[in-house]
C-alpha cells in the first residue's frame, strides 16, 4: 500500500471557500478516479510563520504502480481545478509506503 500525501498551506482569506471545495469536490474526484482507495484529511496543529492554515490529505492506493497511472492519467487535469485559488496556496507532495500498520 502506498500514500499519496499532499500537504497544502492556504491563506485564510479564502480558507472556508476553499475547504469546502476540498470537500464536496475535489477530494471526491480524485476518489471518482478508481486509482484511490480513501482520503484522509487532516488539519496541522502547529502554527506556520508564513501564517495561513495547514492540511494534509493523504490518498491511499494499493500499489506504486497505480500512483503512476494517476500521474500520467488524472494529476494534471486534477490540479489545474484548483487554479481558482492562485497565490493563495502553497503546495508540496510526497509518497509514502505503508511499513506496517498495527
Amino acid at each position: 500500500m502506498h500514500i499519496y500525501n499532499v500537504t497544502i498551506n492556504i491563506d485564510e482569506t479564502i480558507h472556508d471557500e476553499w475547504l469546502h471545495w476540498m470537500k464536496e469536490e475535489h477530494i471526491p474526484e480524485m476518489l471518482s478516479t478508481g486509482k484511490f482507495t480513501k482520503a484522509l484529511m487532516s488539519k496541522v496543529l502547529v502554527e506556520e510563520e508564513m501564517g495561513g492554515l495547514t492540511y494534509s490529505v493523504q490518498y491511499t492506493t494499493k500499489s506504486k504502480e497505480i500512483l503512476q497511472k494517476y500521474y500520467d492519467e488524472d494529476a494534471n487535469r486534477l490540479r489545474a481545478t484548483s487554479e481558482r485559488f492562485a497565490g493563495k496556496f502553497v503546495a508540496f507532495r510526497t509518497e509514502l509506503e505503508i511499513v506496517s500498520e498495527h
